[in-house]
């Protein structure tokens, strides 16, 4: 099972913004960007729904997700996709702390959900030789 390693904890930390994919029952693909995004173990991410509409509609037709995130400040550029299987959360601690983190930067704002993805694959994303390689297939 894919694991994030702290090198990819730390890509996720300082990006800026987040490409989260998902398609539909019939597999018609979206793509938004999402800022609010918390690393919560090693092989799961959540996302603060704060303007999700297509994204959870998709969800719940297909549980499949992309996240992609980049750290392009550092030499040489680094990035990930991490695929998996999300669910939705309305209640409880992962809940609350999404309201939270949502809160504390923009206090105007609440997040209606937290989404929570369970990481199956890690691609690279990073320019170069394994640019779109699973990291199980680097190591």
């Amino acid at each position: 099972m894919a694991k994030l390693t702290q090198d990819m904890k730390d890509v996720m930390e300082k990006s800026q913004g987040y490409a989260v994919a998902t398609c539909d029952k019939d597999g018609v693909p979206n793509v938004v960007p999402i800022h609010f995004v918390k690393v919560l173990s090693d092989d799961e991410i959540m996302l603060a729904d704060v303007f999700m509409k297509k994204t959870l509609e998709n969800i719940k037709q297909r549980q499949v997700m992309a996240v992609s995130a980049w750290d392009y400040g550092v030499k040489p550029r680094k990035g990930f996709q991490f695929k998996g299987v999300p669910s939705i959360e309305t209640s409880g601690k992962i809940y609350d702390m999404a309201v939270a983190m949502v809160k504390a930067e923009k206090p105007d704002l609440t997040a209606k959900s937290a989404v929570v993805l369970k990481i199956t694959d890690i691609f690279v994303t990073s320019p170069g030789p394994n640019a779109g390689k699973n990291v199980e297939e680097i190591a």
